[in-house]
């Protein structure tokens, strides 16, 4: 039985149709559900299973810090919803704090699961000595492997506003 030109385009076209709809799906992109910013001393990281072990138990959270070894600073919670399949990505944060003027940037590679992720990214030691201080803007990219960017959050001060 040979195939009409009418069905045969309507069989293409849905098809097109699927494969489209497939790949929307699978490009669904990274989303912040919050941000919150502070800062922590070092005492509010130990839990009492380090005082058996002497290990840091982050309660299954990413805990990524400028200095590993320090934990007291300023710390960026971030709770991502990850509609793709685990992956690994690079956060990218850029601070203006009253000290500088200019955008600092401060790298952190962390793995994101499929679904919710919670990380903490912390600048600990010289990066943030002062407990009282606070950033006057901040911008957070997450970026794939090939520094494409997923998703962006920022403070309100970050870009200047439009002028009316």
């Amino acid at each position: 039985m040979k195939n009409s030109p009418v069905l045969t385009r309507f069989i293409r076209g849905g098809l097109l149709f699927l494969l489209l709809g497939l790949s929307a799906a699978t490009a669904a992109e990274l989303t912040f559900v919050r941000v919150y910013t502070g800062w922590r001393d070092a005492a509010s990281f130990k839990r009492i299973s380090e005082y058996f072990t002497g290990r840091e138990n982050t309660g299954g959270e990413a805990v990524l810090r400028t200095h590993a070894d320090q934990r007291a600073g300023f710390y960026f919670l971030v709770r991502v919803t990850n509609p793709a399949a685990a992956r690994t990505v690079t956060a990218r944060l850029g601070l203006i704090s009253a000290a500088t003027a200019q955008p600092v940037t401060h790298t952190f590679t962390t793995p994101l699961k499929a679904g919710d992720t919670v990380f903490h990214l912390g600048l600990t030691g010289p990066d943030w000595p002062d407990a009282k201080a606070g950033p006057v803007a901040w911008k957070l990219d997450l970026t794939d492997d090939t520094g494409r960017v997923l998703a962006t959050e920022q403070s309100y001060l970050w870009e200047k506003p439009a002028t009316p």
